[in-house]
């Protein structure tokens, strides 16, 4: 009596495609005949063939979940040939089982080696404040892999020229010929000789060593657009390493870092200035100089002015990369407090207490500063 499809597969009856598909793909792995070597594989593997190409089957399945095997006579059974699955299935478990693709380049398939783009790179550049808002030129030294200027990425010594490979005959595949259960099959693969280039190098050259490619460090002046801030990055096409097979090379990546400025603090495109004044300034107003980035400049301090209190300097700031206009300068107050008077500034000070109504009583010493006079 036939064995229940079910069974064969390892799975329940309410098992889904997916794990029906698994299942078949785990199987056919252990026990095709190209690559088992348990006694009775090959009868195994045509056991399994039969269940999956009934239970992949939705229409097939439901006459065998109803009928059993009476309802899908004639559609399976054993020796009824490869179960009804996708090419891409087929050729996913030929490539598992084999190291293969299926059959070969009969379904498009191509291993030579294609162009491929250079890898991309990255450097840093340190700038000062300064040239971080109104820009800057500066040169940047790094190493990258370049087409080999002795021999143009030929890989041959100069005066010689690469040859047909003689094993491919330049079209870098080779063919091998395999009988397995499913037939005779064709194994195309990339040529071992030439690695799928068609062309060997019979004599290297001797700068590159026959790989075509160099490594070269590289000194290149960059301009800085204005407005630029850490961590900014600039992008530099084509500047990366070169590709492989006729590729295009990749791109070269500037990272950008910003020292710390004495006096100035940046806010997106704003410039943030911390300005001491003393209280009489506060108190009274007055006329500061003060440094911007673009020179010294004049801030009016209105009197009563309060610690924290800020003022905006219009289109001091740094310019707005890639748009228009530019940012604020902030200038943000802090009102110093003297900690040491003299005589005639501790009167001063006493007067002005007075005239505002403050009583001003000395601060009694505390017992510690007494007894700190009896110890000396």
């Amino acid at each position: 009596m036939p064995r229940d499809y079910y069974d064969i597969l390892g799975i329940s009856r309410n098992a889904s495609q997916d794990e029906i598909k698994a299942a078949f793909r785990r199987l056919a792995r252990k026990y095709h005949p190209d690559v088992s070597s348990e006694p009775g594989a090959e009868e195994r593997f045509k056991e399994i063939n039969e269940a999956y190409a009934v239970l992949s089957d939705p229409q097939k399945r439901a006459a065998y979940d109803r009928f059993g095997h009476a309802g899908v006579r004639g559609s399976g059974g054993f020796g009824g040939g490869v179960p009804d699955f996708g090419m891409g299935d087929i050729a996913d478990l030929f490539e598992e089982i084999f190291g293969f693709g299926g059959f070969g380049r009969a379904w498009g398939q191509s291993d030579r080696p294609r162009p491929r783009r250079g890898r991309d790179l990255q450097v840093g550049l340190t700038l000062e404040f300064e040239e971080a808002v109104f820009g800057a030129e500066k040169e940047i030294s790094f190493s990258r892999r370049e087409t080999c200027h002795t021999c143009g990425g030929t890989g041959a010594a100069p005066g010689t020229r690469p040859q047909t490979c003689p094993t491919c005959h330049g079209s870098g595949r080779v063919r091998q010929t395999r009988s397995t259960f499913f037939g005779t099959m064709v194994q195309e693969t990339i040529c071992p000789t030439c690695g799928g280039r068609g062309q060997v190098v019979g004599q290297p050259c001797p700068a590159c060593g026959g790989r075509g490619i160099e490594r070269r460090t590289v000194r290149k002046v960059v301009q800085v657009p204005a407005g630029v801030d850490t961590g900014t990055q600039i992008r530099l096409a084509g500047e990366g390493e070169a590709g492989e097979n006729g590729g295009p090379p990749g791109d070269l990546y500037i990272k950008i870092k910003v020292k710390p400025h004495r006096f100035f603090q940046r806010k997106g495109d704003d410039i943030i200035l911390h300005l001491n004044i003393n209280v009489a300034q506060a108190a009274l107003g007055a006329e500061v100089k003060i440094p911007t980035v673009d020179g010294e400049d004049t801030l009016r301090i209105p009197a009563g002015t309060q610690p924290g209190q800020t003022f905006r300097l219009r289109g001091k700031g740094v310019p707005r990369l890639q748009r228009n206009g530019r940012g604020d300068q902030i200038v943000i107050i802090n009102v110093e407090i003297p900690t040491r008077l003299d005589g005639r500034q501790r009167e001063l000070f006493t007067g002005l207490a007075e005239s505002l109504g403050t009583e001003v009583k000395p601060q009694e010493r505390s017992f510690l500063d007494k007894l700190k006079d009896l110890l000396t």
